[in-house]
């Protein structure tokens, strides 16, 4: 299983809206054939080791990190694969949290006189597939906070300059991340103050781009930033309302930009975040990283929307009462209001620190 589970994470960031699964085949203590899934729309990870395997494959036994799959979608059922090779145990990570298949693969394989175990190493293959359970589970995206602060939490000094409070494997890991999720939010004030381009750049030049998404309600978006780019097949998505210009709005959507209008808050005045990912998710959009400023991150976390934290601490102090924090808006006036993470882990990069938690 732990085989199965490190080649399910070969798929990371190339199988979205489906899950990452690695399949191992072993008879007498020999493996005979192995897979995963590497994107998706081709075959799954069970299909790859039985082809793998051929004729071999029967009375192997399969190890999975997912439920196999018993009905027609882009590809054949696997459970059918599975009893026409014969195979008489199947060893399964975890049941597929998709409340319309969960244990019908199972079932399948059961009614075939084939014995089925699950739970084997679960916890890391739930970990592995959070975005999936999250998004099949509940319609939504899975959402990661990023930041990038000094050691007393500041995004910026007084005068604004912000490059680079972390160093390059910090920023190299950002890419990375990246490179494993389906979209990258930021605010209209990030794109005006920065320029980001919002694209993967790793040292092998191999990188998938996300979907480049500006919250802007007035479309402010300059028709020249670097999200509107020519030359990265990234798209970019600007979120706005009725309130922006027409013409600007025509403007961009002839450079290529995907153009929605939302509603406003009527308390707030802003883009309300849960609306927005609804409509991601219609996309088919399972993951997101929000890489915003303060007020962003502040909406993110006051409306409830982040699943994950990951924050980048550089061993630096800046200082200063009006230099801005990670976190804006209002904030709370009791601690037990505060945002509490769970299953926190720290990391060494290079002379940061990286924190991820969940809530």
């Amino acid at each position: 299983m732990q085989r199965a589970l490190f080649l399910a994470v070969l798929g990371k960031g190339r199988t979205s809206p489906n899950p990452m699964v690695g399949a191992v085949l072993v008879k007498q203590g020999r493996v005979l054939g192995e897979g995963y899934h590497r994107r998706a729309g081709e075959d799954h990870a069970e299909a790859i080791a039985l082809r793998e395997a051929g004729d071999r494959a029967s009375g192997a036994t399969l190890y999975v990190t997912l439920e196999p799959c018993s009905h027609y979608g882009r590809t054949p059922p696997c459970t059918d694969q599975i009893i026409q090779k014969g195979i008489p145990r199947v060893v399964a990570s975890m049941a597929d949290p998709n409340p319309l298949v969960s244990g019908k693969g199972f079932e399948r394989l059961r009614q075939a006189g084939i014995e089925v175990k699950s739970g084997l190493m679960e916890e890391a293959s739930r970990t592995l597939n959070e975005a999936y359970i999250k998004f099949i589970t509940t319609d939504l995206p899975f959402v990661i906070l990023k930041g990038a602060t000094s050691l007393d939490g500041k995004i910026a000094t007084v005068t604004g300059e912000s490059r680079w409070i972390t160093g390059p494997l910090a920023r190299e890991r950002v890419h990375r991340l990246r490179n494993e999720v389906d979209a990258v939010m930021v605010g209209i004030s990030t794109v005006l103050k920065d320029d980001p381009q919002l694209t993967t750049r790793l040292p092998s030049g191999i990188g998938k781009d996300p979907l480049r998404i500006v919250l802007d309600s007035h479309a402010q978006l300059p028709l020249d930033a670097k999200v509107i780019n020519p030359s990265s097949p990234a798209k970019t998505l600007l979120i706005t309302s009725s309130f922006s210009p027409r013409e600007k709005r025509e403007d961009l959507q002839k450079r290529g930009v995907q153009v929605w209008c939302m509603e406003l808050e009527e308390e707030s005045g802003k883009i309300p975040l849960r609306p927005v990912l609804k409509k991601l998710a219609e996309w088919n959009v399972m993951s997101l990283i929000i890489e915003g400023g303060s007020e962003l991150n502040a909406s993110a976390l006051q409306e409830g929307i982040v699943d994950k934290v990951v924050l980048f601490l550089a061993p630096r102090l800046i200082g200063g009462a009006t230099a801005p924090s990670w976190i804006g808006g209002a904030g709370v006036g009791e601690l037990k209001r505060s945002c509490f993470l769970k299953k926190v882990s720290l990391e060494r990069i290079g002379d940061d620190i990286m924190l991820s938690g969940y809530f």
